[in-house]
């Protein structure tokens, strides 16, 4: 069950692979993202000393929130991922230029994931082109649907 989507990421870029990741979360974090308190639009994943963060994520903290926790809704993020995946990872990005970024957070067997994804930046003309390849996808389902009623 998707609890938010980040679709500028698949606007800005090709899309080649995704991995599921688990997050390291503090108690007052998941009580937010169960409620959907949580924002992906500006957040982006990096890669250093080995491991992967997640930057800028907004988590909002609720107002029953206890006292005497300091809560930060932008801080760092570890991401849990396998060691051979983080390798492949560090491989990819150095190497050949792709990007990671969020795609999507949600449920899984009651944990909470984020769904990270591995692509190249969208050059311009390829953003009008999908565009163009989706408005076009709509025309056709409307006008199949007005020729059978």
């Amino acid at each position: 069950m998707s609890i938010v989507e980040n679709k500028k990421a698949f606007h800005d870029y090709a899309i080649e692979e995704r991995f599921e990741a688990g997050l390291a979360l503090q108690g007052w974090e998941v009580k937010a993202i169960r409620s959907g308190r949580v924002q992906l639009k500006e957040a982006y994943v990096i890669l250093k000393n080995g491991e992967v963060w997640l930057i800028g994520c907004h988590i909002s903290p609720l107002t029953s929130t206890s006292t005497h926790i300091s809560t930060d809704p932008v801080r760092t993020r570890k991401l849990l991922l396998n060691a051979a995946e983080i390798r492949r990872l560090i491989g990819k990005v150095e190497r050949a230029g792709y990007a990671l970024m969020p795609l999507d957070m949600h449920f899984s067997k009651g944990r909470i994931k984020l769904a990270i994804g591995l692509g190249k930046g969208k050059k311009e003309y390829d953003k009008r082109d999908t565009d163009k390849k989706r408005d076009w996808e709509k025309e056709k389902a409307q006008l199949m649907r007005n020729k059978r009623g």
